[in-house]
Order: structure tokens, then C-alpha cells, then sequence
């Protein structure tokens, strides 16, 4: 199948959460031990279209490095899936893993990056975070990755989408 073409044949689309082992447990979180290992995810079921995901958590609250208060924010992440979606409990999860976390602000946003393009190999991701401010400075913190990989045709259409 082209993988660009529209699927019109939706007969198969059984959903397969055989993999999942969050969703509908009763699993208590941790909010001292953010992991890549707490990410799940699913089959895309629609590889040969470009879409974007976007998971937006405001609630987001880690701490600061030096003084040990907490840091509050919204983590905002859009991405074009290639094989896997995350599954969002997982999300919701390792977010709140962060919460008793000493790590600077820029260091999470990138690790949040690298972590979910770890587990997704997504085409496109961006990870945004936006900080409430703190001794009267906001911070914002966006991060990109490309798929290197992709043809420079598919790279432009991706960036339609952004």
C-alpha cells in the first residue's frame, strides 16, 4: 500500500492494547522516578497519513534544583506518529513522575523530548514547556526533532502541519 494513500478498508482496525499494562490498572504512581520505562504505546493504525497528536498536561509541577520549591508549568507535546502513539495514562504518568524531581527547567523539557522520541520514533515532535514565572521571569522551553531519516518532499509536508 502507498503509504501516503487513504485507507478505505477499515475492517481490520480491532483495537490491540495487548501491550498496555497502565490502562485500566489500578497501579499507584510514583512522583519521584521519571523513566522512559513508564511510556507506553499502541500501533498507529493510520501510518500512511500525516497527522499530529497534541497532549497538552497542565498540571505540571516538578522541583528546583537549588532551592528544592516547586516549579509549576504546562507541558504541551505535538508530534506526527510514524509506527506507535503514546498511550495517554502512561503520559499522565511519567509527567507526574517529575513532580519530586530536582532538575532545571530546560533539562526537563529536553529529557521529556528525548524520552517520548525514544519510545515513539515519531516523524515530527515538538515539546514545549511553559513555565509560570518565578522571581518575575517566565520561561518557555521548545524543543524540535526530525525524523532525519525522512525525504526532504516528506519534511516539507510535515511542516504543513506545524
Amino acid at each position: 500500500m502507498n503509504r501516503h494513500a487513504a485507507r478505505t478498508d477499515h475492517s481490520a482496525d480491532v483495537e490491540d492494547g495487548s501491550g498496555l499494562t497502565l490502562l485500566g490498572s489500578s497501579s499507584r504512581p510514583r512522583f519521584d522516578a521519571p523513566d522512559v520505562s513508564i511510556l507506553e504505546s499502541f500501533p498507529n493504525r493510520y501510518p500512511e497519513r500525516h497527522y499530529v497528536i497534541i497532549l497538552e498536561y497542565p498540571e505540571f509541577t516538578s522541583l528546583c534544583p537549588m532551592t528544592g520549591q516547586p516549579d509549576f508549568g504546562t507541558i504541551r507535546v505535538r508530534y506526527v506518529p510514524d509506527l506507535r502513539c503514546v498511550e495517554s495514562k502512561s503520559f499522565k504518568l511519567y509527567m507526574g513522575a517529575f513532580r519530586n524531581q530536582g532538575t532545571f527547567m530546560e533539562n526537563l523539557t529536553n529529557r521529556i523530548a528525548d524520552d517520548l522520541t525514544a519510545a515513539l520514533a515519531p516523524r515530527r515532535m515538538s515539546v514545549e514547556g511553559i513555565f509560570n514565572a518565578r522571581g518575575g521571569t517566565r520561561i518557555s522551553v521548545r524543543v524540535e526533532y526530525v525524523d532525519s531519516a525522512l525525504a526532504e518532499e516528506e519534511r516539507r509536508a510535515l511542516s504543513l502541519l506545524w
